[in-house]
């Protein structure tokens, strides 16, 4: 029989999955919404108002909007590699969404958030953050890639974990921004400058310390 300790814990470890699950398709649909916002292609919605300085260079708004329509695919194909249950019970759709997860971010939203980020707001410390962050997305993506057709798996997982801790400042920049603006009111620019490092850095720390600490459990 169980006892009310066991069903709690039961409940907990049922719950706590999906209730992460939730707020993740939560995330990916406001991530849908500000993308619909940009169909149809236009040059003067939402943030490209604010970039008319350099939507006449012949190659950003292609690249914006490749960026904008691939990007938001990444979010729910790159969750998907990071279930063990589904990795075993759907070895196919793991490879499958693995394929466009990799590809998404090495053809099209990776190189394009390079182009943007050349571009970004705020000077030189915005510019160099975005850079970094599309600069570091490629290198880890293409690693995860390598790895797996070495069929090293171990480190394929790390790569893939660092590729979507970038992926995922889609998301924790703009929870950064309702965050600092709520608690400081700085000025719109300052709040460019600090979640253009925030959105990824901290993600970024975050799973290191995850993966330092998985490879000190199996040592």
């Amino acid at each position: 029989m169980f006892n009310r300790t066991d069903v709690k814990r039961q409940s907990f470890s049922v719950g706590w999955p999906a209730l992460w699950w939730l707020s993740y398709a939560f995330f990916c649909y406001l991530m849908l919404e500000i993308t619909l916002q940009y169909i149809p292609a236009q040059n003067d919605v939402a943030f490209l108002r604010i970039k008319q300085d350099v939507a006449h260079y012949w190659y950003y708004l292609p690249a914006f909007f490749i960026h904008a329509y691939t990007a938001v695919l990444v979010l729910p194909a790159g969750f998907t590699q990071f279930s063990g249950r589904l990795r075993r019970k759907f070895p196919l759709l793991h490879r499958r969404m693995g394929y466009l997860y990799v590809g998404t971010v090495l053809l099209a939203a990776g190189p394009t958030g390079l182009i943007i980020g050349i571009h970004a707001n705020g000077g030189w410390s915005s510019q160099l953050a975005f850079c970094l962050l599309a600069a570091l997305w490629l290198i880890f993506t293409g690693l995860a890639w390598q790895r797996a057709r070495q069929k090293s798996w171990a480190a394929h997982r790390r790569w893939m974990l660092r590729s979507f801790a970038l992926a995922l400042s889609a998301i924790t920049l703009r929870a950064w921004k309702y965050v600092l603006v709520a608690l400081f009111h700085p000025h719109p620019m300052d709040v460019y400058r600090w979640v253009a490092w925030l959105g990824w850095v901290l993600n970024l720390a975050v799973v290191e310390i995850f993966i330092y600490y998985q490879s000190r459990k199996l040592s």
